[in-house]
């Protein structure tokens, strides 16, 4: 599945995409609230500006992602692979990142707690 194919599928309704390939997708500023990628791979996708609130992402592979100014509020994000993933500015209101994982060159918003939100650093 490519970028794509996931807006229109998204646009006819659809909103469950598990283990879905997404690999260095380009989905910069794309308005998918509620879309479950559950398991996902989207490593080194860019999804600048992408409005994901309330969003299951959960277990999904955003190593090296691109999440700059996203909206993840009310985001599950546990589990999820974040090493090397930008989230500078995102909005992660609500966002549960239990069990995420995170290294050194994350970059994450400005005062944003890890551990506070049970992340792991790996």
């Amino acid at each position: 599945m490519d970028a794509e194919e996931l807006i229109r599928r998204y646009a006819g309704g659809e909103r469950y995409f598990p283990a879905a390939n997404l690999t260095k997708a380009k989905l910069i500023g794309a308005d998918l609230p509620g879309i479950n990628l559950w398991g996902a791979d989207l490593s080194g996708a860019n999804l600048a500006k992408a409005k994901l609130w309330g969003a299951d992402l959960s277990r999904t592979n955003l190593a090296k992602a691109n999440l700059t100014r996203a909206n993840l509020s009310g985001v599950k994000l546990n589990e999820a692979n974040l090493r090397g993933a930008k989230l500078n500015f995102a909005k992660l209101y609500g966002a549960d990142l239990s069990g995420a994982y995170y290294d050194e060159s994350t970059k994450l918003p400005l005062g944003f707690d890890p551990v506070s939100k049970n992340m792991r650093k790996f």
